[in-house]
């Protein structure tokens, strides 16, 4: 199989073998009119196995979406051929990623933003109203 070089734009390496269209989905890649390529269980040396994403355009990532679905995510921008690494984290809070699945809580009865805050160092978030844990 051959993917082309990309001179310009982004390549997410490092997702989690099985992941990649979870965070296809998440970023709402598939509004984008440009070439986007998913390439799932590639073969790592870190890894094992691991999904990629090259997207031939520079596009403004949301980069807690990222660190929310994957924290081990590679961020590779590419501009004229040359490669800037950027490392995802966990973000300390998350807007609009996930629902809250309480059914009681505000946010699923008001019209305002579904808000988790990281709660621990092992990845747990939870709704800053209700406290109810994200999956």
């Amino acid at each position: 199989m051959k993917i082309d070089e990309i001179e310009n734009g982004i390549v997410l390496d490092h997702i989690k073998a099985g992941n990649g269209m979870r965070v296809y989905e998440a970023l709402k890649l598939n509004e984008l009119k440009c070439q986007v390529a998913i390439i799932q269980n590639a073969k790592s040396e870190k890894q094992v196995v691991k999904d990629i994403i090259k997207i031939n355009e520079l596009i403004d990532l949301n980069l807690d979406v990222l660190g929310y679905i994957d924290s081990d995510v590679t961020v590779n921008i590419i501009k004229n051929g040359k490669a800037e690494k950027k490392a995802v984290t966990l973000p300390k809070r998350i807007v609009n990623v996930v629902k809250c699945e309480n059914p009681r809580c505000i946010s699923n009865a008001e019209d305002i933003d579904y808000e988790f805050e990281l709660t621990d160092h092992k990845g747990t978030y939870r709704c800053i109203y209700c406290e109810t844990k994200a999956n």
